[in-house]
Order: C-alpha cells, then sequence, then structure tokens
C-alpha cells in the first residue's frame, strides 16, 4: 500500500510513466489512480498544488513533458485571479498587525507569501503568467516580489560583519545574486509598482553580493526616478563594520543623487520652471540635508563623502541652507581634530546668503567655524541691514526731484579687526567688526559671483596667515602684552600732544 500525498506525487507520477503502468497493461492501474488524486485533490488544493509545483523541480523535464508544471501553474493562477470575497481556503499572511480574528475581510495579497515557497524559476514561471491576464494591477505583482526578497535575500539595512569573516560560500552567494536579477528583471514598468525604499534596498543588496552592473545600473535609474518619496531611514545602509571605514553606504545615496541630476538636466529650461518639477526637486534636497544631519554625527565619515553628497544637489534644490548649517555644525563638533582645509572645504558648500536670521545669529557666535565663514555670514548680515535700512530713510519721490545730495570724499568701509589674545592653556578668539553702511559702499564692495569683495579676501588671508604662523609656536613674551604687531588703529593719532610740540619745534 502507497500513502500518496503532494509531496511524493510528482516521484510517483513520473516512476509509474516510465513503467508504462497505464491500462493498457492492467485495469486500474497506478498511473490512472494518480491522474485521478492529482486532478480531484491536488489541483484543487491551493497550498497542494504550490507543494507539488515546487517537487517539480526535482524532475524538471519529466514534469514539464507530463504535464505537471503547467496543470499546477495553471490552478494557481486561477486561484489568485479569484475575488477575494471568495476565498475560502487556508493561507499564509503574516504581516505585522494582521490578524485574521480581527479582519474578516481576506486581503488582496493574501497569495504572495505562500508563493514565495517556490525556487526562483517557478516563481518567475509563475509571476509571467500572472501578468500576463492583466488582472493584477503592478502594485499587486511588486508585492509579491517584495515579500519574496525578503524571504531569499540578506538584508543589508542592519550591521554586517567583516566581508572576510562571512562564511557564506561563493555558492551561496551566485545563488543570491541570481535571485536578485531575476526579481530586479521582474519590477513592472510602471511608477510607483515598488517603493523606492525597496529599490534602494535592492541596491544596497546588489552592491553587497557583487551584482552585475546592469542591475545596478537599472536600480539607480529606477530608484532616481522615485526618489522624493524616499525618507531618511530608506537611506540608512551600514557598510560592514570593519576599523576605519565609516558606518553608512553613502556612496549609495550619491549614485542615484547624480542619476536624478543628470536626468534633470535633460529637461528643457521651461520645464526646470515648472512648479511640479520644483516641488519635486525641492523634495529631494529636504531629504538629502536631513541624511546629512544624520551621517554627520559618524565618527568615521570623511569629509569628502559628505561635500560630494552636497555639492551633488543642484542650487535650485535648497531654498535655504539651515539644515545644511546644522549638518556641518554636527559634523565639526563630532570631529574636533578636522584640519583646517578639511574646514574650509567642509564650510565651502555652505551659502551664507540662504541662512535664516536666527541660524546667522548662531554662525556668528560659532566657533567651530572657520574665520573665513564667520566673516562671509557677518558680510551679507550688513549688506542685508543696510537695504533694510536703506529702504526705510528712503525720502519721498518729490525730495528726491528737488534735492541733489552731495556725495562725501570719505566712503564707509568694511574693516576687519583681529583681536586675537593668547594665554597659557587657552584658546585663540576672533572678533571680527565689519562696517560702513553706505549703499555706494556696498554696491562697491560687491562682486558679480556674490562673493566677497577682493579687499575683504585679501584681508582675509592675511589674517589666515597669521593664524597659522601663531597656531605654529609664535612666541608670546608674557601675559598682558600685546604681540610685536603694529595695530593700523594706532599708527596715526589726531590731537597727540606729543604731535603739536614735535610741530611747534620744527618751526622754530
Amino acid at each position: 500500500m502507497i500513502n500518496v500525498s503532494a509531496h511524493n506525487f510528482v516521484a510517483l507520477f513520473c516512476a509509474a510513466k516510465f513503467l508504462r503502468m497505464t491500462e493498457s497493461v492492467e485495469k486500474g492501474n497506478l498511473v490512472l489512480k494518480l491522474e485521478a488524486f492529482f486532478m480531484s485533490c491536488i489541483l484543487e488544493g491551493w497550498k497542494d498544488s504550490i507543494i507539488t509545483l515546487q517537487n517539480t523541480s526535482k524532475l524538471p523535464e519529466w514534469s514539464e513533458t507530463y504535464g505537471i508544471t503547467r496543470k499546477c501553474i495553471d490552478s494557481i493562477v486561477e486561484k489568485i485571479l479569484t475575488p477575494p470575497a471568495k476565498v475560502a481556503w487556508s493561507y499564509t499572511y503574516t504581516r505585522p498587525g494582521y490578524s485574521k480574528k480581527h479582519h474578516h475581510s481576506v486581503p488582496k495579497d493574501w497569495w504572495t507569501e505562500d508563493i514565495s515557497d517556490l525556487d526562483i524559476d517557478l516563481f518567475r514561471c509563475l509571476i509571467t503568467a500572472i501578468r500576463s491576464t492583466y488582472m493584477l494591477s503592478p502594485q499587486l505583482i511588486g508585492e509579491a516580489l517584495h515579500v519574496y526578497a525578503s524571504r531569499w535575500l540578506p538584508d543589508t539595512t542592519k550591521n554586517r560583519p567583516p566581508e572576510s569573516s562571512v562564511s557564506q560560500t561563493e555558492e551561496l552567494m551566485e545563488k543570491n545574486r541570481r535571485v536578485l536579477e531575476t526579481i530586479v528583471s521582474m519590477i513592472p514598468g510602471d511608477r510607483g509598482s515598488v517603493s523606492v525604499g525597496f529599490m534602494l534596498r535592492l541596491l544596497s543588496i546588489a552592491n553587497y553580493l557583487g551584482a552585475s552592473p546592469m542591475t545596478k545600473t537599472e536600480l539607480i535609474r529606477r530608484s532616481s526616478l522615485q526618489f522624493e518619496e524616499a525618507t531618511v531611514n530608506d537611506l540608512l545602509f551600514p557598510l560592514p563594520s570593519t576599523s576605519g571605514r565609516h558606518s553608512y553606504d553613502i556612496d549609495l545615496v550619491v549614485s542615484v543623487l547624480e542619476s536624478l541630476v543628470v536626468l534633470w538636466r535633460r529637461i528643457s529650461p521651461t520645464a526646470s520652471e515648472n512648479s511640479q518639477f520644483l516641488v519635486s526637486i525641492r523634495k529631494v534636497g529636504k531629504l538629502i540635508d536631513s541624511y546629512l544631519l544624520v551621517v554627520a554625527k559618524d565618527v568615521n565619515m570623511p569629509v569628502s563623502k559628505i561635500v560630494s553628497l552636497a555639492e551633488a544637489l543642484p542650487d535650485i534644490a535648497r531654498l535655504d541652507h539651515d539644515v545644511l548649517y546644522k549638518a556641518i555644525n554636527s559634523y565639526l563638533k563630532e570631529h574636533p581634530d578636522l584640519s583646517k582645509a578639511d574646514k574650509k572645504r567642509l564650510c565651502r558648500i555652505l551659502d551664507c546668503q540662504k541662512l535664516s536670521p536666527e541660524v546667522r545669529a548662531h554662525a556668528v557666535k560659532n566657533e567651530r567655524l572657520p574665520l573665513r565663514t564667520v566673516v562671509q555670514v557677518l558680510f551679507f548680515e550688513q549688506e542685508k541691514g543696510s537695504k533694510e535700512t536703506g529702504n526705510r530713510l528712503l525720502p519721498p519721490p518729490e525730495l528726491i526731484r528737488n534735492h541733489t545730495p552731495t556725495i562725501g570724499d570719505d566712503q564707509g568701509k568694511l574693516k576687519l579687526g583681529l583681536d586675537e589674545k593668547s594665554s597659557r592653556g587657552e584658546s585663540t578668539r576672533r572678533t571680527i567688526t565689519p562696517a560702513g553702511n553706505s549703499e555706494k559702499d556696498q554696491n562697491k564692495m560687491k562682486r558679480s559671483d556674490g562673493k566677497l569683495p577682493l579687499e575683504l579676501e585679501k584681508k582675509l588671508i592675511i589674517a589666515e596667515i597669521e593664524e597659522t604662523e601663531s597656531e605654529k609656536g609664535k612666541e608670546i613674551r608674557g601675559e598682558g602684552m600685546s604681540r610685536s604687531k603694529l595695530d593700523p588703529k594706532k599708527i596715526i593719532t589726531k590731537g597727540s600732544r606729543s604731535d603739536n610740540t614735535r610741530d611747534k619745534g620744527r618751526d622754530r
């Protein structure tokens, strides 16, 4: 006596066929009985059809020849296309927060977990058959791919061990690569069929497994098209925890952003002024700055990675630089030993004209920032204040027509005062004093590229050279004594008694 079930049907049926145990030899032979069992029991059941289909992978050619594979796929597709209200068989559904006791209706994706038991080739055949009916939405197909990938592919959102200690064999890595590339090839072309978070995760897995360049390029392209829908958590992929390497895969985010920028540059100038496009690119800008705010706290993150990602974003994507300033400040706080050159390189990506008054007030007092950045903040703050003051004090038009103002020879200039007091064990403090509020003077000092005036640039360079020499160990004669430098403010003193006495002596 033989017990027949979905688990051993394929082997029994192929053996019976091979031995020609048909009705022509003897009535009631095994082949006829197995065919009846297959049609009345296995194909009528949901899970039995899937189990039998999975077992066909052990004898693929014979299963295909005898029609077992095709009949199982047709039975499964027929049940998947059944309206959820008419689903009466048992199924597996273990989504977080879902309980069959509290949900009486059948979810639309009730079938996705059970078919994830199949190997990748049978799964591909089944998905292809489902899509050929055009009866299910691309989102449901995408959900089936998501469930399958979550079950069979490694999770790169968690901390991974170093590559040298990974015990995976090359055979398993090759199998995972094949699964990944097959899933990517089956993603529907419709926008929104899968989430951008899922595609970014597949891209992270592709980098980890060493997938083909074609697969990576396709994932980067698809991810960039929906990049505005991503969240910061979608971008956080830890790298292998080897010493001396940064914790987050920032290169992945840079590659997707650069793909988006290339697409943006291909659009005509008129399209870039479209309000919908501006909303989309500015969402990406907020996303990138928020991401920078998170990764800046990583003590192992190189400054080059931060700068490359921040500069990859076009200027139109940022309405302001407040969050970017917070990210830079956070990076400087977590990296106190950062060299002066790296600080300048990092702060160069900051546009001081796009800072809010509150952030500018904080930046002026921020001792972590380079001298040049602080002066830029003060300069643009003064320039903005001068414009507002000029607008408030502007006389009526009739007075302007009847009165011609006389412009004096002495114009206000921007003065840079560096008062550096040093003592044993104390850090050097910088004092920057901008002056000169006349509108003519401000126009003189402006440059077409929006940068600091050339005169102020020269003063800044001199000040930075002096500060560098001081840091290298310039001798300090004593506490409370001034440095051996001439203060320009003290060179000329009007009305001094010594000068008058000297002049009188000359007259005599």
